[in-house]
């Protein structure tokens, strides 16, 4: 199971992903010549509405807009452009519509002239962050990662040091942050905490990634809010301690608290299709929750394959043991 945001929110995404046009993409002339283009009468407009409302499970404060009918290049259809109008987002949504008015059909525009993985790694900023893994690498990985998510835990042990093992010759691992604050209360502050050390040294940030996707409870447990956020301070500043750190730099860090890079994270990610924890991008191919090792593997070794470099021969891991504390 993954963790879900607002079902609206879900919805409206999953209409955009299959509507969007790619840009610049050209309107295919027609085959046939028609009348100009005229608003299609009310009856057939209130069934386009209702169909459309339907397939997609809209709510009722979502608005569906008919547009008019114009030619298409397929004989006995008109084209149309429905509008689904939120408050959070407008999307135009392509159909053809039989002369007959009997059929309404879905079109979506793929522009076979560009990798669709490729442009969705064009979207995500890895500038400045952590890595892990080979820096020249053809494959990158981009996670957005959750620390309170009990299912990013999980996926973070599987990739660190079981997949890590196989493929740090051959890929780069980036973590971005998409913390689920409506359910994980501690969430952003471990984000920025962690960015606060990340802003020193990558090692560090990795290993408090490490430990808190371990020892979750070693969190969770504190007493109230307050208790939670002093014992992710606390960690931090032992994780700086650890890696020699400028002490002062890292706690002014953590007092000030600038959530904002956190925030830009969360919003790039709904760009690019995250809508829940951990959601992963290989090579811009996406992989949805706590998948399997076996699952990273399939993914990691078709990119590979893909940018010419040949997988690893894989081995069966060794017991994975949870991080010590950092201090300890």
């Amino acid at each position: 199971m993954m963790l879900r945001r607002s079902l609206l929110l879900l919805l409206l995404v999953c209409v955009g992903c299959s509507a969007q046009a790619p840009s610049g993409a050209q309107n295919p002339q027609p085959a046939e010549k028609s009348s100009s283009a005229q608003a299609p009468s009310g009856d057939i407009a209130q069934a386009i509405e209702r169909q459309v409302r339907s397939h997609y499970s809209l709510p009722p404060e979502v608005k569906v807009i008919v547009g008019p009918l114009h030619a298409s290049e397929f004989p006995n259809y008109d084209a149309l452009t429905v509008i689904v109008d939120s408050p959070e987002r407008r999307q135009g949504l392509d159909f053809l519509l039989a002369r007959d008015h009997k059929t309404l059909v879905r079109v979506t525009a793929m522009d076979l002239t560009k990798d669709p993985y490729a442009e969705v790694m064009k979207k995500i900023d890895v500038t400045g962050r952590p890595m892990r893994g080979n820096k020249d690498a053809k494959v990158v990985v981009v996670n957005y990662d959750d620390f309170e998510c009990p299912f990013c835990s999980r996926m973070h042990m599987t990739l660190f040091p079981e997949i890590f093992r196989e493929y740090s010759d051959r890929v780069l691992f980036i973590y971005k942050d998409y913390p689920l604050e409506e359910i994980h209360p501690w969430s952003v502050r471990a984000a920025v905490d962690a960015s606060c050390l990340a802003a020193q040294a990558s090692d560090a940030y990795w290993d408090f990634a490490d430990y808190l996707h371990a020892n979750q409870h070693a969190v969770s447990g504190a007493k109230g809010r307050e208790g939670q956020f002093a014992e992710l301070d606390k960690l931090a500043v032992l994780q700086g301690q650890k890696h020699n750190l400028n002490e002062p730099k890292l706690e002014a860090c953590l007092k000030t608290q600038d959530e904002k890079p956190v925030r830009t994270s969360m919003s790039e990610g709904e760009v690019v299709g995250v809508n829940a924890t951990p959601t992963m991008f290989v090579n811009g191919a996406k992989l949805d929750g706590a998948v399997s090792a076996d699952a990273v593997r399939a993914a990691l070794d078709r990119a590979l394959k893909d940018a010419g470099v040949p997988p690893p021969d894989h081995k069966t891991g060794g017991e994975l043991k949870a991080p010590a504390a950092p201090g300890k």
